[in-house]
Formats: structure tokens, C-alpha cells, sequence
């Protein structure tokens, strides 16, 4: 049986917050001969525009979204309303109660903790919402590239939701297959230093 996972888009979502996981377990389940497949999931089905103003097409409403295996929540400037959906909270609730493993990317966590799902657990976000983070009261706040608690797992801003991806395939996978996504991503950091850069 193929088993899934869901990106889950907002309006003003963080673009490489949800492509670069979709990439990553895209990649993923072309590797595994389709034992898994990532779908796009919006509140009402129809096309979703992020922040820097890239659209993307759901595949999914809330209402017909297939169980979710796995769940990826995106942060960016979205999520300070996003919170305060209540349909967008309650999908998330219910879709993560049952999937082997609730993840987010940057200020995504803050989602996931309206949904219940890093109250008393350690957790990270990005560089620049740590603070808040930690002014919430019940979250263990680690400045880690990615952290996980259980089944759930919080990634730092933006690229770092690549990290966590690789490292979230060899759970689903093995470490092979993520190191032969990585591979095929080729995606081996070596950003030149702004010095270099200027040089």
C-alpha cells in the first residue's frame, strides 16, 4: 500500500519551507518504486500563492485529503494568521494524531503548537522566532539546524527543512536510500563566505 505525505499550504507560506521537503520526499518516493507519494494539501483545493508570490497547485482540500502518513507544515509570513484558523488548526490536529511522524519548517512550529503538539516537548524554529518560542512557556527551545522529540520533528528557518527532510527519509526509508536522495539532489552545502563572495 503506498503511504503519504502531505505538505499542508497557507497564503504568504515560506516558498523553500514546503519545496524543499516536497523535493526531498518527492525524490524519496521515485527512489522507494512509489512505496510512498507527497501530496499538496490547501484549506479549499485550489491554488495556493507564497510569499514571494510563487503559486502552487493543491492536490488535496482539507475535505478529501487522504490519512496522512507523514504531515509537513511550512512556516513563513502566513502563520501569524494561520494560528488563529481554527479550520487549519483542527486539520492539523486531526490529520497529526494519526501519522507516524508531524514535522515542521521554521515558524511552522508555531502551528503546530496551537494544534497540541509540542507542548512539553524540545523544538526548534527559525533564528529569528526563537524568543517567541520560548515566551510560549512549554516548549524546550533548542537552536539546532532540526530537533526531534517522538514523532515530532521542528526544522530552523527555510533550508533547513532540507536538512530535517533527508534526515525524516531515513526514518521512513533507510540510510541509503536518503543518502542516495541527497545524492540526486546534490545537495552537499558548501556556501562561499560573504568575504569570498566580495572578493
Amino acid at each position: 500500500m503506498t503511504r503519504t505525505a502531505g505538505i499542508i499550504l497557507f497564503p504568504d507560506f515560506e516558498e523553500l519551507d514546503a519545496m524543499g521537503p516536497r523535493e526531498t520526499l518527492g525524490m524519496m518516493a521515485r527512489l522507494t518504486s512509489n512505496e510512498w507519494r507527497v501530496v499538496i494539501v490547501s484549506q479549499d483545493g485550489k491554488p495556493v500563492r507564497g510569499f514571494l508570490g510563487t503559486s502552487i497547485v493543491a492536490d488535496h482540500s482539507f475535505a478529501d485529503c487522504p490519512p496522512l502518513d507523514v504531515i509537513v507544515v511550512p512556516g513563513g509570513q502566513g502563520t501569524r494568521t494561520e494560528v488563529d484558523n481554527p479550520q487549519m488548526i483542527d486539520f492539523v490536529r486531526e490529520a497529526g494524531a494519526n501519522a507516524q511522524y508531524v514535522t515542521s519548517v521554521c515558524t511552522g512550529a508555531f502551528i503546530l503548537h496551537r494544534a497540541g503538539f509540542l507542548s512539553g516537548r524540545r523544538a526548534t524554529t527559525h533564528w529569528g522566532a526563537i524568543g517567541q518560542l520560548r515566551e510560549l512557556g512549554d516548549v524546550e527551545v533548542m537552536e539546532e539546524r532540526f530537533v526531534q522529540d517522538g514523532n515530532v520533528i521542528t526544522a530552523a528557518g527555510v533550508s533547513a527543512g532540507i536538512d530535517m527532510a533527508l534526515y525524516l527519509a531515513s526514518l521512513l526509508t533507510d540510510r541509503q536510500t536518503a543518502q542516495n536522495v541527497q545524492k540526486m539532489m546534490e545537495y552537499y552545502p558548501q556556501p562561499p563566505s560573504l568575504e569570498e563572495v566580495r572578493a
